[in-house]
């Protein structure tokens, strides 16, 4: 099995600084990358923030929490980021064109045996490794949102993903902590599958004035003891993200995966969800 000593993100936005998180936290030499400073400088503030909070709260030691910022470092190119890596984890928005030349430039600057994995949610693992030289060696991690507080890993074994690959993401996901569960490549996945289905016929619901948002979330939240109601989720996730997802599930599973047209208004209309203080509830101060 591959040794894994070095680890590079590529993207520093919610996901990429959450898994960064857990992969200094998880021992090993983490470098986070982006091509703008102030979102270095926001992911480093925030990921010391998270630390402090774990070690407060008794999750995390003094210790391994010093450690853990010891091992981050920040790259302000792909370049300087991947060369030196083990294991490369794309964290870029989820649009097949914005991996598919991140995987294009990543198989050029990294060494011949780097493993490279999409944090995709629900595109195909193949069709992203298809424009590399190293199929076997790409895998999809898909981490959810707060990474380091969800315990969820899902390792999706692409067409040509091999079984050496398969083990050191299995791994390294163990070492960050993570449950982690082994499937085969399909669109959505297990949990985009079934979690793009509820959150769409919650946005048919309330398009059609059937309750309220508030009063749909907490149905499922109380009678289905989901921890977040739909519209909760969706605003922490992205609207636009979930739209893409729908797109793509639509076009490959199809029409059951429609996206709902009030979530496409809300999309057009810009509320996006918490990253820019409004989606289906409004957020002030957090834009």
């Amino acid at each position: 099995m591959a040794e894994i000593k070095t680890i590079a993100v590529i993207g520093a936005g919610t996901m990429g600084r959450g898994i960064a998180h857990v992969a200094a936290l998880g021992g090993y030499r983490t470098i986070l990358e982006d091509l703008l400073p102030n979102a270095l400088r926001r992911a480093e503030s925030e990921i010391r923030n998270n630390l402090d909070k774990a070690v407060k709260l008794g999750k995390v030691s003094t210790n391994d929490a010093h450690a853990a910022a010891g091992r981050l470092e920040y790259a302000g190119s792909v370049e300087d980021a991947a060369r030196e890596a083990d294991l490369v984890i794309e964290a870029v928005p989820e649009e097949l064109e914005s991996k598919i030349e991140i995987f294009t430039l990543l198989d050029k600057v990294c060494r011949p045996g780097t493993i490279l994995a999409s944090n995709t949610s629900s595109l195909s693992i193949t069709e992203i490794a298809g424009v590399t030289y190293r199929a076997t060696k790409c895998v999809g991690m898909h981490f959810f949102n707060p990474v380091h507080k969800m315990k969820l890993i899902e390792i999706v074994r692409a067409s040509q993903t091999d079984d050496e690959t398969i083990a050191a993401a299995v791994e390294v996901g163990k070492r960050m902590g993570k449950e982690i569960v082994v499937i085969k490549e399909s669109p959505g996945f297990i949990t985009s599958r079934i979690n793009a289905m509820i959150g769409n016929e919650a946005f048919y619901m309330l398009g059609e004035g059937i309750a309220s948002a508030e009063d749909i979330d907490k149905a499922l939240k109380l009678g289905l003891n989901h921890p977040m109601g739909p519209f909760e989720l969706v605003d922490l996730v992205g609207l636009d993200t979930r739209l893409h997802i729908l797109d793509y599930l639509h076009r490959t599973l199809g029409e059951k995966y429609k996206p709902a047209p009030l979530l496409v208004e809300y999309v057009q209309a810009g509320r996006l969800g918490r990253k820019v203080g409004k989606g289906v509830y409004e957020y002030p101060g957090e834009k």
